[in-house]
């Protein structure tokens, strides 16, 4: 039973990866402007946008992925590459330090994407009552992820239970 346990969540995490692998820079997914729930910048729902400004936000967007695309295709290359090596190849470990340093410059690229896309569709594309309630939404997503966070520290799962498994 428990191996059996084990294997799936093993299987269960290499699905998932996969599934990552295919959502980010190789696949449709885009430079990591998507959230976890598929659609990228959700804290844009409710807001109301027009269609005109639903046309600038994915414009923006589109444009920042335009940039920010052959980094993501130069470092995928290099990941192929390095993957293709064997652990005693010479000149592995060297290919991942490399590895390692694009992946991190590329993370640098797109979290610095993401913060001028917000900011450009903030200050160019929402009027001022649709940035104040982008403010307030942000505020209660903030409150209710406290909550969460207090929750689980006053609810740990026990670790009997995990152990069963």
């Amino acid at each position: 039973m428990r191996k059996t346990m084990t294997l799936s969540i093993i299987l269960a995490a290499a699905l998932g990866c996969s599934t990552l692998a295919l959502a980010g820079p190789g696949g449709q997914g885009g430079p990591g402007f998507h959230g976890h729930h598929g659609g990228g910048f959700m804290a844009l729902r409710g807001l109301n946008l027009t269609d005109a400004q639903k046309a600038q936000v994915k414009q923006i967007v589109r444009q920042s992925f335009t940039q920010l695309k052959p980094q993501f295709q130069a470092v995928r290359q290099q990941r192929q590459a390095f993957e293709a090596l064997a652990p005693n190849s010479s000149g592995y470990q060297a290919a991942a330090a490399s590895l390692a340093q694009a992946e991190a410059s590329l993370t640098q690229a797109r979290i610095t994407a993401r913060a001028s896309v917000t900011t450009q569709i903030y200050t160019t594309v929402l009027t001022n009552a649709q940035q104040s309630q982008y403010i307030a939404q942000k505020a209660a997503f903030q409150a209710r992820k406290a909550q969460w966070q207090q929750f689980k520290a006053q609810h740990p799962v026990s670790s009997t239970r995990s152990s069963q498994s």
